[in-house]
C-alpha cells in the first residue's frame, strides 16, 4: 500500500512469473493518476547529466522521476508502470545493474511496479541514452 491508496499485485495463471524486478499486473483501487513525462538525464540546470555515461544518467533520470513524484506529495511506491527506453542493447547490463541498486533503495520491500523495456535506434537527441516514463497512483 503507497499513502494510504491499495494496490494489489495481481499474479496471474497461466502466465510465466516476471523476467525481471517487475511484477505483470497492479490494480489500483482509489486514488487519481499521475502521468509523468519521459524523463531523460536533463538537471535542473538544463545541462545534460553524463554526456555518453549510461549509468550517470540513468541515476539522473530516477532522480527527476523522485523530484516530479515528491512535487505531487507521491514516492516511488505511488508508481504503478514504467516505459523504459534504451538507446542499445549494449547497455541492458547496466540498465539491470543499476535497477537493482536503484531498486534496493526505492523499492526495500520488493513490491516493483510493471515495467515495458524498449530497445530503440535513438530518442530526440542522440546524446540521451535512457528515458524513462512511468504512471503513479495518488490518494
Amino acid at each position: 500500500m503507497a499513502d494510504g491508496i491499495k494496490l494489489d499485485i495481481l499474479a496471474p495463471q497461466g502466465v510465466a512469473q516476471p523476467q525481471g524486478m517487475y511484477n505483470h499486473a497492479i490494480s489500483v483501487s482509489s486514488g487519481r493518476l499521475l502521468f509523468i513525462a519521459g524523463q531523460v538525464a536533463i538537471d535542473a540546470d538544463n545541462q545534460l547529466v553524463g554526456p555518453g555515461d549510461f549509468n550517470a544518467q540513468m541515476q539522473q533520470v530516477f532522480k527527476n522521476l523522485g523530484s516530479i513524484l515528491g512535487s505531487a506529495g507521491a514516492s516511488f511506491e505511488n508508481v504503478v508502470k514504467f516505459t523504459t527506453y534504451l538507446t542499445g542493447s549494449q547497455d541492458l547490463s547496466a540498465f539491470y545493474d543499476n535497477r537493482r541498486e536503484i531498486f534496493a533503495e526505492i523499492y526495500p520491500h520488493g513490491r516493483y511496479p510493471t515495467n515495458t523495456l524498449v530497445v530503440i535506434d535513438q530518442l530526440a537527441r542522440e546524446e540521451w541514452l535512457i528515458e524513462i516514463e512511468a504512471i503513479a497512483a495518488l490518494p
